[in-house]
């Protein structure tokens, strides 16, 4: 079958024309565009099918946000979009609309094992429940229900859920972001803008200043990749801590989320955080924080929990998803 497959990101958006057949896809034309360049996903698609004799009578788009019947108004853009309005101006058969990390984990099945980096091998249940945590422009979480024979992906919101503190540096944290934002969601501190909030409230609470070279890095470009890089290089202590302090916390909610799924098949890490900062997630910060659940702890050993370096995974989930909801409306 024959997909136009998106992945609609706040930064950018990328779509693709994919031939699938089972678990395989055969990329026929795929293209890149920055999002906010755009008056909405209906103008790149348009720019896309111009650019292609290819035809795709089947769509679907993973996309950040809650999708409610076949709609969904992004999280990190000015767009609204519709299944219905995509299909009648472009005559598509079929339209599907899915939240963004749904799509990655729908992704997962394209992967081979050399997309993977393990951080814990654990002792994986093959008929378990999985799930996904992702932390990139914002926070994605999804689940992986199996049922007999099979993982089903569903969407959760879950990023959004109340940050939850637990020592008294992670305390002042909280405060710090509640009064500058109200509510404080996961979101606020395990996402690429939750690396910059992470690093300010550093900067307030040790009393330090950002040396010149880093607030100029910061103001002319990406701040939190800014912080990531000095924290690499080691080259400011501050932004070491800062990225330690994140990857502590990523953990602290990647085990929170494995918990609620019962994820014992597996815990997976997408967006691009953790595959551009692999050494960081190589050392002890992140199993610490996943692991330290009480008396769950012995369950949380169990789980595997590995890194998705592909970052096309969320592109191939759409096209998986379409495929495989038309084959199971055929029985």
């Amino acid at each position: 079958m024959r997909v136009l497959a998106g992945d609609v990101g706040g930064t950018k958006t990328r779509l693709a024309v994919f031939d699938v057949e089972g678990t395989c896809l055969d990329t026929v034309t795929e293209h890149s565009y920055p999002s906010g360049s755009y008056a909405g996903l209906e103008d790149i698609v348009r720019e896309f099918l111009g650019g292609t004799s290819t035809e795709c009578r089947h769509a679907c788009f993973g996309i950040a946000g809650p999708v409610q019947h076949g709609r969904v108004q992004t999280t990190n853009l000015p767009w609204i979009v519709e299944e219905r309005a995509l299909a009648d101006e472009f005559g598509f058969e079929r339209v599907a609309l899915i939240n963004d990390l749904e799509a990655n984990a729908w992704g997962i099945d394209a992967l081979r094992e050399d997309d993977f980096y393990l951080v814990n091998a654990g002792s994986p249940e093959v008929n378990g429940n999985a799930c996904i945590v992702s932390a990139g422009t914002g926070l994605g979480e999804a689940g992986l229900y199996w049922d007999g024979q099979r993982h089903w992906p569903f969407a959760s919101e879950g990023g959004h859920a109340d940050f939850s503190p637990t020592t008294d540096l992670e305390i002042a944290l909280l405060t710090y972001l509640r009064e500058r934002h109200g509510h404080v969601s996961w979101e606020r501190v395990v996402s690429g803008t939750g690396l910059v909030n992470v690093h300010d409230f550093l900067r307030v609470h040790r009393r330090v200043a950002a040396p010149s070279w880093l607030r100029e890095e910061i103001s002319t470009g990406d701040a939190a990749s800014a912080i990531s890089r000095a924290a690499m290089d080691d080259r400011d202590s501050l932004c070491v801590e800062a990225m330690d302090l994140f990857i502590h916390l990523y953990g602290v909610e990647a085990g929170n989320h494995a918990l609620k799924i019962m994820a014992t098949g597996g815990v997976y890490l997408g967006g691009g955080v953790a595959p551009k900062n692999l050494e960081r997630f190589k050392g002890p910060g992140f199993m610490q924080g996943f692991l330290d659940k009480g008396r769950m702890q012995p369950l949380l050993e169990t789980m595997p929990v590995k890194i998705i370096l592909n970052d096309r995974t969320a592109l191939f989930g759409p096209a998986l998803y379409l495929d495989a909801v038309l084959a199971h409306a055929a029985l």
